[in-house]
């Protein structure tokens, strides 16, 4: 965490708002969850190429879902060609597994020319690669016809979900690969976040059948993949996921299909916000406060095209401030706070309805600095230009080491765009 002088050279350097990553965490949760044969990164909680290149130093792989994270993986040090391999084994331990449920015209063009590995969701996708490319490696991302997670928005699994190839069409994927001569590599299965052992059992449970069937249409696998899912505690008190025991249900899957299949089999996790959601804070100055009738309001130079995820989803994030100029903050006012957005839901003090809520916290004015927590994952990854907003700096803290790994964009940068200068 921050200290608060820390806080405010980080603003007073860097301007406001500004979103600060901390490099010691996300080795530490890379760290705890070695005990994997892979882990794959999924890029989408936080593409940074800075954050990517930490990553691929400390061994993880990366999991890309449009051409544009596939080429900041590239551009991160990440090697192409896996799909060519010469055996399944080595198309297992590719760099980067591109996963989509579909590949438009461009990116189908882009996956072959740069040989990568397939995470395929629809049977659609498979005609098209197979048609292009017979031999191209993939893997069979499934739909076990239920889901899980924070908000139905983020539940990956079941019939509401678009997400994967529907557990009962299956045999239909499986023909269509011994049709075209593509070769599978792997079995992926994610259907949400959360921390319900219970439910995490189901899903292994549910992987067992699919390789059952895999087998008995004569072909083969070398790895399966837990898929994401581990969520963070948001709110203290919260569970924290016990990777140990994440890993002892996923290997105990791993070892029935490997029963079944008389060979060994790599097991693969693919996390995005367990590695880096801890790991950030964005930084914001309060800029107003005042009172609508009985509810106080504190206002930030931050807005949801900073941080998207209270107004999308009524997501809770912990939230401190820090006096500006360093007098000792007291007391507790419960407030609304909210942001400088042409928008009424322009609020970070919010539930999953929209309905307004207030957070505890120290008298504010003008010039402290409110620092918003666990914002690693989803934070500047959903930020947008709305109200014509330029993009926030990033910021890397590397023990003594601080360096700013993305600028802050311009509106002259904006109107570039469409201006052509």
């Amino acid at each position: 965490m921050l200290t608060d002088d820390q806080t405010r050279s980080l603003a007073r350097q860097f301007g406001t708002p500004v979103w600060v990553m901390d490099a010691p965490t996300v080795r530490q949760r890379l760290a705890s969850l070695q005990v994997f044969d892979a882990v794959r990164y999924a890029q989408k909680a936080n593409p940074n190429v800075h954050l990517l290149r930490l990553l691929r130093e400390g061994g993880a792989k990366v999991d890309a879902v449009s051409r544009g994270e596939a080429l900041r993986a590239l551009a991160a040090g990440y090697r192409d060609g896996s799909a060519r391999a010469a055996t399944l084994f080595e198309a297992a331990q590719a760099d980067i597994v591109y996963t989509a449920d579909l590949l438009d015209r461009e990116t189908l063009d882009f996956v072959l020319t740069k040989g990568l590995v397939v995470n395929c969701g629809s049977i659609d996708m498979l005609r098209q690669l197979g048609e292009r490319a017979p031999g191209h490696a993939v893997w069979l991302r499934l739909n076990p016809g239920f889901g899980h997670g924070h908000s139905k928005k983020t539940s990956t699994g079941g019939e509401h979900s678009k997400h994967g190839i529907w557990h009962a069409d299956l045999g239909e994927a499986l023909g269509v690969i011994q049709a075209t001569g593509l070769r599978l590599v792997g079995l992926h299965m994610h259907i949400g976040s959360g921390v319900d052992y219970g439910h995490l059992g189901q899903v292994c449970r549910a992987m067992v059948d699919p390789v059952r069937q895999v087998k008995a249409a004569g072909l083969d696998l070398a790895a399966i993949s837990a898929g994401g899912g581990l969520s963070i505690p948001y709110r203290e008190g919260e569970p924290r996921i016990d990777p140990a025991h994440y890993f002892g249900l996923w290997d105990a899957t791993r070892r029935e299909a490997q029963a079944l299949l008389g060979h060994g089999l790599r097991l693969e996790i693919e996390p995005g916000r367990y590695l880096v959601a801890e790991a950030g804070v964005l930084i914001a100055e309060v800029r107003a406060v005042k009172r609508q009738g009985r509810v106080p309001f504190v206002l930030v130079d931050a807005g949801f095209n900073e941080l998207m995820r209270p107004a999308m989803y009524g997501a809770h994030h912990n939230m401190r401030l820090v006096s500006g100029d360093g007098r000792l903050l007291a007391g507790a006012t419960p407030s609304a706070i909210a942001g400088p957005l042409c928008e009424s839901g322009d609020v970070f003090t919010q539930g999953a309805g929209g309905v307004i809520e207030l957070r505890a916290l120290p008298q504010a004015a003008v010039g402290d600095f409110l620092v918003i927590e666990n914002t690693g994952a989803y934070g500047s990854s959903m930020s947008s230009n709305y109200n014509s907003r330029p993009l926030a700096a990033e910021v890397l803290l590397d023990m003594d080491t601080t360096r700013l790994i993305r600028h802050r964009q311009s509106v002259e940068e904006l109107l570039a765009l469409e201006l052509g200068n």
